[in-house]
C-alpha cells in the first residue's frame, strides 16, 4: 500500500518585496511532487509539467517567518494554500544584504500536523527592499521580452510546446536580454542596484520554472510576480484590470519615490497595459520598451497604438542593442 503513502510537506517562498517600513512577503504550501528541475528526458519533463498543475496545497494551516531579528510574523495560507503575509515594521533595511535582500525563514506553525515536514520545517524565503542608491525600477514581461515562448503562434501552440517539452535549461532568452538587463541594474553609476521585477501573464505553478531560466541564462535577479491558476482560469468583468497590470500599479504605489522602466513585447497586450499606466502616472513612467514580434497584424495595430502617442517614450526593438543604445543616451545606463 506504499502507493497511499502521503507526500511530504514543503513551503516554497516567492521572491517577494517590500520597504524600510513594510514587509510582503507571498508564497504557498503544498504537498512535495518530487519535481526534478534538473531531469531533462522527454518523459520526466510531461510527468513535471502534470505535477506543477496537478498539485496539492495545504489549506487553511498556520505558518511562521522568522526574521533575522528573530521576530515573529505570522500567516495562513487560503483554499488554494497560498499565504500573503504584509506586516508595518521598522528599519528593514538594516537586516538587508548589500543588494538589497532580507532574507528569512518560514516554518508550519500547527503543532496538529501529523505528517513528515521537509528541511526539518524550515524553508528559506527572502524580500527586495531597493537600495537608497537606486535610480529606477525596471518592471519586464517574461513571454517574448525576453524568453522565446511563441506566444502569437497560431493557439499558441508553441507556448505549449515549449512549455511542456522543453527544460528550462534549454529555453531561449532573446539575444543580448540578460546583458541589458545587467546594465540597467548597475545604472548610470554601475553601482545603482536598481531593482527588477519580472511580472508575467503566467501562473504561480510555473515559478520555480521561471527561476530557473533566469538564474541559467544569468539574468538579474529580482521577484517573479505571477497569478495564480483560478485567477487565470476565471472570467475578468470588462472593468477588472489584467493582473499584470495590477502587479505593477501596487509596485509604483510601493515605490512612489522611483521611476520606472516598462520592458514587454507587441505581441499581447503589453502595449495597452503600459500606456494605460504611463497615462495613470505620466511623471513616473522614463520609457516603455516593447520587443518586436513576428506576426504582421500585431506590429501593425501596436505601430498605430504608438505613432502618435507623447505621454511617454515607448521604443519598439528589434534587438538589445537599439534598447541598449537608448538607454545609455538618456542616461539610465552607463
Amino acid at each position: 500500500m506504499g502507493w497511499l503513502k502521503k507526500d511530504p510537506l514543503q513551503i516554497i517562498a516567492f521572491q517577494g518585496y517590500g520597504t524600510d517600513s513594510h514587509f510582503y512577503a507571498r508564497g504557498r504550501a503544498l504537498e512535495d511532487e518530487s519535481i526534478d528541475l534538473e531531469d531533462q528526458h522527454i518523459w520526466h519533463l510531461i510527468v513535471n509539467t502534470w505535477k506543477r498543475f496537478e498539485t496539492d496545497e495545504i489549506k487553511n494551516v498556520d505558518i511562521n517567518i522568522k526574521l533575522p531579528n528573530n521576530k515573529i510574523l505570522k500567516g495562513i495560507t487560503d483554499n488554494d494554500g497560498y499565504y500573503k503575509v504584509e506586516a508595518n515594521l521598522q528599519d528593514l533595511k538594516k537586516l538587508t544584504n548589500e543588494e538589497g535582500w532580507l532574507s528569512f525563514e518560514l516554518s508550519y506553525s500547527d503543532v496538529n500536523i501529523k505528517r513528515t515536514i521537509q528541511n526539518e520545517n524550515r524553508f528559506p524565503g527572502e524580500i527586495l527592499i531597493p537600495s537608497t542608491t537606486s535610480q529606477f525600477v525596471v518592471a519586464s514581461d517574461i513571454d517574448d521580452t525576453i524568453l522565446h515562448t511563441g506566444v502569437v503562434s497560431m493557439l499558441k501552440w508553441k507556448v505549449v510546446y515549449n512549455s511542456i517539452f522543453k527544460h528550462a535549461k534549454n529555453r531561449s532568452p532573446l539575444e543580448g536580454a540578460a546583458d541589458f538587463y545587467h546594465k540597467l541594474h548597475r545604472g548610470a553609476s554601475g553601482e545603482n542596484a536598481n531593482p527588477i521585477f519580472y511580472v508575467s501573464h503566467s501562473p504561480w505553478n510555473l515559478y520555480r520554472y521561471l527561476e530557473l531560466f533566469l538564474r541559467q541564462n544569468n539574468f538579474p535577479k529580482g521577484p517573479i510576480l505571477l497569478r495564480s491558476l483560478s485567477n487565470f482560469l476565471k472570467r475578468k468583468s470588462l472593468d477588472e484590470k489584467p493582473q499584470k497590470q495590477k502587479e505593477i500599479l501596487n509596485l509604483l504605489k510601493t515605490y512612489p519615490d522611483l521611476p520606472f522602466i516598462l520592458i514587454g513585447d507587441s505581441g499581447e497586450h503589453d502595449p495597452d497595459i503600459y500606456m494605460e499606466i504611463a497615462e495613470e502616472f505620466p511623471d513616473r513612467i522614463l520609457a516603455i520598451y516593447l520587443r518586436s514580434v513576428k506576426h504582421k497584424k500585431k506590429m501593425v495595430r501596436v505601430k498605430g497604438l504608438i505613432e502618435n502617442y507623447k505621454t511617454t517614450q515607448v521604443l519598439m526593438v528589434e534587438k538589445s542593442a537599439q534598447a541598449i543604445d537608448h538607454a545609455r543616451k538618456n542616461g539610465f545606463i552607463q
